[in-house]
């Protein structure tokens, strides 16, 4: 199809009666893909800019001035803002986990500096954030262990999490507030993450939804493990979104570089992988909430240096020249 001989519709558009429309940002693309964002999508998410590291690189100095500009983005072209993210084990400064000698900092301290950071930032943007992403990628991938052994696990033990949850409510008690992680709807660390949010609702800690960041690709998951996963979280009585979505062309453990464009066949698969998601996604639309791409266009995405530095993907439905793809028809239904 000759996308230029019709009228292209408006991506967020087609789904208003279903779920938000999102994509992850930077300083640079709220500027580059302008055009692309005002059309296509009504919810934004900061990639990096809201990370502990990018708002409090030094305790008590603050620098929200890019973030800022998101936010008044946001605002100007009408759209809804997701907050990314509270507490993780990267993109943290280590003055979080030291005292002023350098070694580990107590319990108290650490508690303490954890709601200041979170009471300030959400505070900050009270009203304006429809959903927080509050602890992420808290569950580790060894089939051995439960909890990722990060530094708010070793000096605060598993209440950490339930904690940042509750001092996120008390600061903005109309967002809703969720736990993010990736491989989702992999059986076994799908059963984890159950069993972590199961146990904050179990113990009335105010979660309202579990966050599927669906960085999928063109062989795995299969749609019946994200059937069942969808199945699995929805059964908790929490909001779904899918927060950090794209689609790899290439399997997590190809390793090649060789590629300098997309075969045929991966865009052909890729067009079927998006149609059958979406397919999905929208008989879920009752407890899925919102779906946002980890970026805008395959002219730049996290997959071009992870996990195979500097090599290029093309990942989602727009291309390096802003075009639309084969598979943006396909989540459209304009065959």
């Amino acid at each position: 199809m000759n996308e230029k001989s019709v009228e292209i519709p408006s991506l967020w558009s087609v789904y208003q009666n279903h779920f938000p429309i999102g994509a992850a940002v930077n300083d640079i693309s709220i500027r580059s893909d302008k055009e692309l964002l005002v059309k296509h999508f009504n919810s934004l998410t900061s990639e990096n800019d809201m990370k502990p590291v990018s708002l409090q690189p030094v305790e008590g100095v603050f620098t929200f001035e890019k973030a800022d500009k998101m936010f008044a983005f946001a605002d100007k072209n009408n759209m809804k803002v997701r907050g990314h993210t509270l507490i993780w084990h990267n993109q943290t400064p280590d003055w979080f986990f030291e005292d002023e000698r350098g070694a580990q900092v107590s319990k108290e301290k650490l508690l303490s500096r954890m709601e200041s950071h979170i009471s300030t930032v959400v505070k900050r943007y009270k009203g304006r954030i429809y959903s927080w992403d509050v602890v992420n990628e808290a569950i580790s991938d060894d089939e051995n262990e439960f909890l990722r052994k990060s530094k708010w696990f070793e000096i605060l033990g598993e209440d950490f999490i339930a904690k940042a949850f509750e001092f996120a409510h008390k600061a903005d008690p109309e967002a809703s507030l969720f736990y993010n992680d990736y491989n989702e709807c992999h059986p076994e660390k799908l059963e984890k993450i159950y069993r972590l949010v199961k146990s904050l609702v179990d113990k009335g800690v105010p979660i309202h939804g579990v966050g599927l960041q669906a960085h999928w690709n063109l062989f795995k998951p299969t749609i019946e493990d994200i059937r069942i996963a969808l199945e699995r979280y929805a059964s908790l009585g929490l909001q779904i979104q899918i927060t950090e979505m794209d689609v790899s062309v290439f399997d997590w453990e190809d390793r090649r570089t060789d590629l300098k464009e997309p075969t045929e066949q991966m865009l052909e698969m890729q067009e079927q992988r998006y149609e059958e998601f979406f397919d999905l996604l929208k008989e879920y639309r009752d407890v899925i909430t919102s779906v946002t791409f980890w970026g805008v266009s395959d002219k730049y995405t996290w997959l071009s240096d992870f996990p195979v530095p500097g090599r290029k993907n093309w990942p989602f439905v727009f291309d390096d020249n802003h075009e639309v793809k084969n598979s943006f028809w396909k989540i459209v239904n304009q065959k």
